[in-house]
């Protein structure tokens, strides 16, 4: 075992079988035509989109999406590591999960478990510009909260990384509250009341500004900034990376009138798991439900939806203005561009918004097409092999021919690209929460068939995946009616011989397994969730069984 104080000191991370890639492993430099230069890299990631949201059958219209998958390659089972930007960003940088590369939830606040990335980290921007290449970073970073993309080899065109400050996160905000924070506030159409906290316009329209309707927006202005970014890379003899980094569509979706007005809400079907009331699901995700989103009538719910759909069409649209402005410096053929988001939205899934503490798919899924016509065999192919943030790092690694410094979690997609099938796939899927800026400590792992959730405060989740896609029926819930004792005297059935709350030996037989991968998981990535003290180790079978 590597602990952690040996992975920071030799910049290395323990391996884990089949899903490392290393010095050793980092790839051959792709076969180049005379005179052209090492591919380039453009990454255009959005913030809070639902993976759903870029498939041919989803009622979202996203043209150029629908195009760029055409001439590339969808992965419709990717994942983030955990549901915030500030994890999974990080995660998508440096090709580690949290608990290698230190950060957990919002590195701009006061309750972040680590402000910073752990030392010896290295993110592959570092890398990618010792190797020569050319980097120019522009929009969100959120990966750590004193050093910036300028900090870690990329260049942002002369702007630094501004400092994040909210006074609502500190006390005296509140010493002089304003009116809409007081109670018996009226409440708007699409709007939570949030008595003393302020209220929250969770969707709406604002007027447009510009022919298209998304000009007068940040996210615009971002892509604008890209745009200047892609002319001076290219007009550059050296190979380069662009990254466009845009907030849409995250909460709240308040759009321009185009977009607002593009989905009829009295068109957009519920989610198939809106029903959910979760009474069989962790106390706080009813908690979630109820308070907050049950204020909202089901055609405010499809409101919402269709509003969502609309920020999502207008990133489709500032997307294929960079896609446009790509083919016009005559290097497409030579970049690999990649569509991604850090994490999705669960836009009314099980009665949620937003992101956070609940493990159901819609979070943790994220949309991820990835186009290069020098690299790529038999583009418009879908692939369902399980795939990680971590991954992106060692592929474009792979995809520039460098040689990785330190080894890393994930594995490159190159050979997924190429149309194989890499040897010793992952067949399971990990997460690591430990809450935002309330703590929570939660992990998961899902394979093909069965995800299970270990809650540290709450009763855990497995659901069978095959039988319930959606994740409505939770069968870790414990029956209380069925663990009376057999004599009818009160009180429960003694569980001192078996995990609890007890299961058919079928189910029990895959919970064994999961938690065996889980904990196999933890100690080869060095989380910190080993305590046996009375008061936290809650996981039905601990470690020692497990592994």
């Amino acid at each position: 075992m590597v602990t952690r104080r040996q992975f920071i000191q030799t910049a290395a991370g323990a391996a884990v079988a089949g899903n490392v890639v290393g010095p050793a492993a980092a790839g051959e430099r792709p076969t180049l035509k005379r005179g052209e230069k090492r591919p380039n890299i453009l990454i255009f990631m959005t913030d809070q989109q639902q993976a759903a949201t870029v498939l041919p059958k989803h009622p979202c219209r996203t043209p150029n999406l629908e195009r760029f998958a055409a001439q590339g390659v969808t992965f419709t089972n990717a994942f983030c590591p955990a549901p915030h930007c500030c994890p999974s960003r990080a995660s998508f940088m440096s090709g580690l999960y949290p608990s290698r590369h230190g950060i957990f939830n919002n590195v701009e606040t006061n309750t972040a478990i680590h402000a910073d990335l752990n030392p010896g980290v290295v993110l592959f921007s570092e890398e990618l510009r010792d190797a020569g290449y050319n980097l120019i970073y522009t929009g969100k970073w959120h990966v750590s909260r004193n050093i910036g993309p300028e900090d870690r080899g990329w260049d942002t065109l002369g702007i630094k990384k501004a400092a994040f400050s909210d006074r609502r996160r500190e006390p005296e905000f509140w010493q002089a509250p304003k009116s809409e924070m007081e109670e018996n506030h009226p409440r708007r159409r699409g709007e939570l009341l949030r008595p003393g906290w302020g209220n929250m316009l969770l969707y709406g329209s604002r007027p447009a500004k510009g022919p298209k309707g998304y000009e007068g927006t940040g996210d615009y202005r971002t892509v604008q900034r890209g745009l200047e970014g892609l002319k001076k890379l290219a007009a550059g003899d050296q190979p380069w990376c662009l990254f466009v980094g845009v907030t849409g569509p995250h909460d709240s979706y308040v759009i321009p009138e185009p977009f607002a007005k593009m989905y009829d809400p009295k068109s957009v079907a519920l989610p198939p798991n809106f029903a959910d009331m979760l009474a069989d699901k962790p106390r706080i995700y009813q908690r979630m439900r109820h308070q907050y989103y049950g204020q909202l009538s089901d055609d405010e719910v499809r409101e919402s939806i269709a509003h969502y759909w609309g920020y999502c069409s207008m990133e489709d649209a500032l997307f294929g203005l960079v896609l446009d402005a790509l083919e016009a410096t005559g290097e497409a053929d030579n970049t690999m561009v990649v569509y991604c988001s850090d994490h999705g939205d669960y836009v009314g899934a099980h009665g949620l918004y937003c992101k956070g503490v609940p493990c159901f798919r819609e979070a943790y899924n994220v949309p991820t097409i990835i186009r290069w016509p020098h690299g790529i065999a038999n583009p418009g192919r879908r692939v369902e092999a399980f795939v990680s943030h971590t991954d992106f790092a060692p592929t474009f690694l792979e995809t520039a021919g460098v040689k990785a410094r330190m080894e890393r979690s994930g594995r490159s997609l190159l050979a997924w690209l190429r149309g194989e099938a890499p040897s010793g796939w992952r067949d399971a899927l990990f997460t690591q929460l430990n809450g935002v800026e309330l703590y929570y400590t939660q992990r998961s792992v899902m394979t093909k068939r069965y995800k299970y959730v270990y809650n540290g405060f709450d009763f855990d989740e497995m659901y069978d995946l095959e039988k319930d896609p959606h994740e409505t029926v939770n069968l870790a819930f414990p029956d209380f009616a069925r663990l009376r004792r057999p004599n009818g005297k009160e009180g429960l059935v003694n569980t001192s011989d078996v995990p609890w709350p007890p299961l058919s030996a079928e189910l029990e037989k895959e919970r064994r397994d999961l938690l065996r991968r889980m904990w196999t998981f933890a100690r080869e990535h060095d989380d910190q969730i080993f305590n046996s003290y009375y008061t936290v180790a809650m996981a039905p079978i601990g470690p020692a069984l497990a592994m």
